[in-house]
């Protein structure tokens, strides 16, 4: 008997594993059922959140840490889910115990998560304040100058005693890039301060306007607070929990109180100071200010500045230095006349064209004695001596845009084809060729300068005398009208010689009832970006006949009057990210349209007579099925936006216009079918979808975009998505990839092995990018096969493979084939020891359990061109084979392109090296993210 005991143990510690081994084998039907359900709740919850989120995500909100990483781990199981779905379809008969038990842990892991997202409080937050803006900020001009107030500007913000500080001179004279360039250094040296905050304070601007910039600056929400006492008590709360900040107030017209803007008084207490550009010394003297003066250039600054436009020294020739000498004399020392003036004689070579240039500039000063008017004046001159009513025009548009204003090249462009200053072209890339021509001459011409940065992309802006001249030179057949809430009350502000109006980013909340402007030659209104403005009265548009180009993009419009179609003139319709817009009337009258932009509304249903706009090249819109037997009647498209689950692929073929194209198919049959009618023809661009398209891909841009990314962008580029119920299968010869497909994205596609399972891959000749994210089947992504390895790598950019649970090796060696195909290049003088990716930029490889190596064998990979190196959550992969350049000195260097290892620190620690000074080599390069 007392051996039993033991026994017993023995027995359940055999039997056990076997009753487990059974139990999961008989449950993983039942299971998975249960799983299923749960999962659909899941879904459900998810897409719930989704709408919450974007109804949230107002301007200046971000999605809370903990939503994001919810609706990141609801993705993540929706992939492991699918990942039990696809090893259950396989009917393995081992596998079936290995699917119960897997499916078990899942719906403990579903429900958790089914809890975690039951979020009763707000998704969004606002995020914290930024300590400011860095400034793209030019060369100062007039070294010794303008290094002399930027300084003493500097010490009197350093003294205490000094709170605030005004810097005055005439305009043009560089008073804006001094302040820049302060801004910039505050930020850069922190200790003194923690915030710099800059406002631009336009002529026009009022108390209420002037707080509504600061409080944008703050990221404050006003929507509450209607009277001008509330939001300064408001702003004043928010302002003295900061301490320690500047407030830069550029171009100030008039002085006022502090106390009724709601900015606290700067003393040492709170270590606040206030500086001020202005053109006029009674704003200092009014607001109490430090006063400093931005003087001209020097005579020697002057001289210089001139002639490094003008990129030759004019006064060595002989026959042209008396006029060079008076140009300069006429440009006063002035720096932004020098620029513009200088800009318009450069491009003149013989004696005659400068007398006849130098004649018509002092023609255009003489005109008065103002000081200010004298440069408005000389600035004239540069806009007079354009070539071409084109560029005017192109001006005379961008003064449409508030003052100091970025303007999106891409953006611009769009506006100037729909205004047709950009005449119609064959294409749409000839119209774009023309806009950046444009854009060119005039920068060229410094009446617009350029810039970039992150929110922006590419942009140009206007010098605000610059903008003022513009308005003021603007033809009596080309009026330009900027108009405030209460412009809209005051028909006298409608003149009847109206043309072009322009209310963008003016926060109207609302438009009275009752108005009805006469305004008959009004071709172009704009109203977009008032994102509070909820309704258009019918009145509005009830005499605009003539009207061309409307828009109310970026509003919060929920309906359109019906007046609006009825404007037979209509050629552009904007209503881009209008998200309370769910219809529109008949669309049968506006048979001109040109231009219909509904991307981001809530209209899902196709628009009465939308067949009848045969005039289209340009319509981007989100349906849930477009019927039969409209797409073939907008013949005339090259601008196609569509996203719809049902669109006949041979409907879209017969577009042949058609340049730019967003879309997505069913499977892919539709989409090669849609591909092989397109063999004998060329998009300019694309962005095709196969499969389904999850609710996802709307979170995952709503999450970008309150982080700041670029939306401006107009698409370009050329990509395919593969996704999940595309039915892609392993060696599918039935897809055709287009052969000019710039980047591939294959998500979900869970029956492949490798990239040599998609053979339409060996007929790609661009492809720069690929991404590989969810597919479970994925062991390797590609063997060492001249037929399907080496073509690839020598375009590829970027290789981005993301959870890949099965993936154990990037780059693997067949056994047979490839070790007679290694010969064979042996043979031939190729180094056989390494892969070269000539052109590869970004390597990015997240969530590989099981990856172990990046190259099977001793193999290493040369990559010089390599910038950005992203490995998290490979636990696995022990080895980084990278080889190193070796110059003539003989010791090694990073890839001359390196730019970031974003790395997970413990795990780069635990790397082997096959030599010490490899880590040393990139050590500087390695950071970690929060992710």
């Amino acid at each position: 008997m007392d051996n039993v005991g033991p026994i017993f143990e023995i027995a359940k510690m055999i039997f056990a594993p076997i009753c487990e081994y059974y139990n999961n084998y008989r449950g993983a039907d039942e299971r998975r059922i249960i799983l299923k359900n749960k999962w659909r709740d899941l879904e459900r919850r998810k897409l719930d959140t989704a709408s919450r989120l974007e109804a949230q995500l107002l301007p200046g909100k971000k999605p809370k840490e903990e939503v994001q990483g919810w609706i990141q781990d609801v993705e993540m199981m929706n992939d492991e889910i699918e990942a039990i779905e696809h090893e259950a379809g396989e009917g393995k008969c081992f596998s079936r115990a290995h699917i119960g038990k897997l499916a078990l842990k899942k719906i403990g892991e579903v429900e958790e998560l089914y809890q975690r997202g039951a979020f009763t409080d707000s998704l969004v937050i606002d995020p914290p304040p930024s300590n400011g803006e860095i400034m793209s900020t030019p060369t100062l001009i007039g070294e010794s100058t303008a290094e002399r107030v930027k300084e003493e500007i500097w010490a009197w913000l350093l003294d205490d005693d000094v709170r605030k500080i005004g810097l005055y001179g005439m305009g043009g004279i560089g008073k804006s890039t001094v302040m820049e360039h302060i801004n910039n250094r505050i930020l850069k040296e922190k200790k003194n301060f923690d915030f710099v905050i800059w406002v631009t304070v336009s002529k026009s601007l009022n108390v209420i306007q002037l707080q509504h910039e600061i409080a944008c600056k703050l990221k404050l929400d006003f929507t509450e607070v209607e009277d001008e006492r509330g939001r300064a008590a408001k702003l004043k709360a928010e302002l003295e929990k900061r301490k320690r900040f500047v407030l830069i107030l550029d171009d100030m017209w008039k002085a006022f109180t502090l106390a009724q803007i709601g900015i606290p008084e700067p003393n040492s207490a709170n270590g606040c100071k206030l500086v001020l550009t202005t053109r006029l010394h009674d704003v200092c003297l009014a607001m109490s200010c430090k006063d400093i003066r931005m003087k001209l250039l020097s005579k020697e600054e002057a001289r210089k500045l001139f002639l490094d436009i003008m990129e030759r020294d004019v006064f060595k020739i002989p026959n042209l230095k008396p006029m060079a000498e008076d140009v300069l004399k006429v440009c006063a020392q002035l720096p932004l006349a020098i620029v513009t003036i200088a800009a318009s004689f450069k491009p003149l070579i013989k004696d005659y064209e400068w007398r006849v240039a130098l004649e018509e500039l002092k023609t255009s000063v003489i005109r008065t004695n103002d000081e200010d008017e004298q440069v408005l004046e000389k600035l004239k001159f540069s806009y007079e001596r354009l070539k071409g009513e084109k560029l005017k025009q192109c001006l005379l548009h961008c003064a449409l845009f508030p003052e100091d204003f970025k303007i999106n090249k891409q953006e611009l462009i769009e506006h100037l084809i729909d205004e047709g200053i950009i005449e119609r072209k064959k294409s749409r890339q000839a119209e774009f060729d023309m806009g950046y021509t444009i854009l060119s001459k005039l920068e060229n011409a410094c009446l617009l300068e350029g810039g970039n940065d992150f929110y922006k992309g590419e942009f140009v802006k206007m010098h605000d005398l610059v903008r003022d001249m513009v308005l003021r030179v603007a033809s009596p057949e080309f009026k330009v009208g900027h108009l405030g809430l209460e412009d809209f009350s005051d028909e006298g502000k409608w003149r009847e010689d109206l043309v072009k109006a322009s209310s963008m980013f003016n926060k109207i909340s609302r438009i009275p009832s009752n108005v009805s402007p006469m305004c008959p030659n009004l071709s172009t209104l704009l109203l977009q970006n008032n994102r509070s403005l909820e309704a258009v009265p019918d009145s509005l548009f009830k005499h605009l006949h003539v009207l061309k180009v409307l828009d109310l993009s970026y509003t919060g419009i929920k309906s359109l009057p019906n007046s609006v179609f009825s404007l037979e003139n209509l050629t552009t319709l904007r209503l881009r990210m209008c998200r309370n817009l769910k219809q529109v009337p008949s669309l049968a009258k506006l048979t001109t349209l040109r231009k219909l932009d509904l991307w981001e509304t809530k209209i899902r249903e196709v628009p009465d007579g939308l067949e009848m706009l045969v005039n289209l090249t340009y319509l981007t819109l989100y349906l849930k099925v477009m019927p039969l037997g409209i797409l073939p009647k907008l013949y005339h498209l090259q601008y196609l936006v569509f996203d719809s689950p049902k669109v006949n692929e041979e409907e879209i073929a017969s577009l042949k216009e058609l340049e730019t194209f967003v879309c997505n198919f069913d499977d892919v049959d539709k989409f090669s079918t849609y591909i092989r009618a397109m063999e004998n023809r060329q998009l300019a661009c694309y962005r095709i979808q196969v499969g389904k398209k999850t609710r996802a891909a709307l979170l995952y841009r709503l999450l970008a975009g309150c982080m700041g990314k670029n939306f401006c962008k107009i698409f370009s580029g050329k990509e395919v998505i593969l996704s999940h119920e595309c039915n892609l299968k392993r060696g599918d010869e039935s897809l055709v990839l287009p052969k000019d497909v710039q980047f591939l994205q294959i998500v979900r596609c869970h029956d492949l092995r490798s990239l040599c399972d998609v053979p339409s891959l060996r007929h790609t000749s661009q492809l720069q990018g690929i991404k590989l994210k969810s597919c479970q089947g994925i062991q390797h992504i590609l063997s060492f096969s001249s037929s399907c390895i080496l073509p690839l790598l020598q375009t590829l950019e970027k290789l981005e493979l993301w959870n890949l649970r099965n993936l154990r090796v990037l780059f693997r060696k067949e056994k047979a084939a490839d070790e007679f195909e290694e010969e064979e290049l042996e043979e031939k003088g190729m180094d056989t020891t390494k892969i070269t990716l000539p052109k590869l930029r970004v390597l990015s490889l997240r969530y590989l359990p099981e990856l172990k190596t990046i190259c099977s064998s001793s193999k290493v990979i040369v990559c010089d061109s390599l910038e950005t190196i992203e490995i998290r959550k490979c636990p696995k992969l022990k080895r980084l084979p990278l080889s190193l350049p070796l110059p003539s000195n003989g010791q090694l260097s990073p890839p001359p392109s390196l730019k970031e290892i974003v790395a997970d620190e413990e795990w780069w620690e635990s790397l082997e090296w096959d030599s010490p000074d490899t880590k040393n080599i990139l050590q500087p390069f390695v950071h970690s993210h929060k992710f």
